[in-house]
């Protein structure tokens, strides 16, 4: 059995990980090591084959070891450890969620099933760096998956609303904290007119009392169209990611063009988003349906009624499931060759982790 390092298994994609890697009884397939920054020597999670007790996680010589490391510490941690094992000659496979080793020319982007193929090949030439994507960009690539395997997209538009735990642990406590303090300010007024209310609220959101040390601006009632750090073309990094990490992944000849704008919600999980896509070539909406609809296993095509779109297309329908449902599809009065839809999924499992674990199985195999 190889033998397999995890470390930050205890934040939110972390954990979520190893919640799946145990519902399917993967651990039987590895003899597990679990590292920690801060408790080493303590017991280990009780998983099969496990090493008992947490080894220390900058311990380049315990690292080394293991054939297969698989990180969802952090870019920092990343950026630190990552070119000190290398350079000290270790040669095992490294599975990242951090996005520091995204669009290095020896890493792959893993996005199981869009790039399964991809992904075997480059194991079968010796490639070793394989990273988890931006979660927007591979739930947008799952939805839209039948059409990228046709040639059919000429640019995409997509206007997300993205989770609050998108931004980490605290941010998405943060919000709850908010959402109470305005719930508290309700409860102390509830004869108020609507009016009334919507004064106080705004009060409320600009008082230094409110809860905001983590977003920095009130998320409760509110929207935050500003992801990430600014880059030269006017984008947010997080918009930026789109295009290219997105492209490197499909593997494109010529660059599929997509952007938009990326906007924090104040949901808790799933990350959802708006499309405009433009095909290369006018198409009917059921011949669509049908290549969204059938290509693989997780997309699931939802009805453009209102009451289906209300029942399957929000994240309280979609957290927790592997599913990446799209709706809202139809033809566009901008032209035959546009179509909108909207499609979301639980950025912790196929936005995160679920990837991750695919690519695991695969190196075990």
């Amino acid at each position: 059995m190889k033998r397999v390092g995890f470390i930050g298994w205890r934040g939110m994609v972390g954990s979520v990980l190893m919640e799946r890697m145990t519902d399917e009884n993967d651990f039987g397939r590895m003899e597990s090591f679990f590292f920690s920054t801060s408790q080493s020597g303590d017991s280990a999670p009780k998983v099969k084959n496990a090493f008992e007790k947490l080894l220390p996680a900058m311990e380049l010589k315990e690292l080394s070891k293991m054939d297969i490391l698989v990180s969802c510490q952090g870019g920092e941690y990343t950026s630190e450890i990552f070119p000190q094992l290398r350079a000290q000659g270790w040669s095992g496979v490294w599975i990242d969620a951090a996005s520091t080793l995204r669009m290095k020319d020896d890493s792959v982007i893993v996005l199981d099933p869009v790039n399964r193929n991809l992904i075997q090949e480059s194991m079968a030439r010796g490639v070793k760096n394989f990273v988890g994507g931006n979660c927007t960009v591979s739930l947008l690539l799952i939805a839209l998956h039948g059409l990228f395997k046709e040639n059919l997209v000429e640019w995409v538009s997509s206007m997300t609303y993205q989770a609050a735990s998108g931004a980490g642990a605290k941010n998405m406590i943060e919000l709850l904290d908010q959402m109470k303090s305005v719930g508290t300010t309700f409860a102390a007024n509830p004869a108020a007119s609507a009016l009334e209310l919507e004064k106080k609220m705004t009060t409320l959101m600009s008082s230094s009392e409110f809860p905001k040390t983590n977003f920095g601006h009130p998320l409760a009632l509110n929207v935050l169209p500003w992801i990430d750090s600014e880059m030269p073309s006017g984008q947010s990094k997080e918009e930026w990611k789109a295009q290219v990490e997105a492209n490197k992944i499909l593997q494109t000849k010529t660059t599929v063009p997509i952007d938009g704008t990326c906007v924090r919600v104040g949901a808790l999980r799933c990350h959802s988003q708006g499309l405009t896509i433009k095909l290369k070539k006018s198409a009917h909406l059921s011949t669509l349906e049908e290549l969204l609809g059938n290509a693989n296993p997780w997309v699931k095509l939802v009805a453009n009624t209102k009451a289906e779109t209300l029942k399957e297309l929000t994240p309280a329908a979609v957290s927790g499931k592997l599913s990446v449902p799209i709706g809202r599809l139809r033809q566009m009065t901008l032209g035959d060759t546009y179509f909108n839809a909207f499609t979301l999924g639980d950025q912790l499992l196929w936005g995160a982790a679920e990837p991750l674990r695919c690519v695991l199985l695969q190196t075990l195999a």
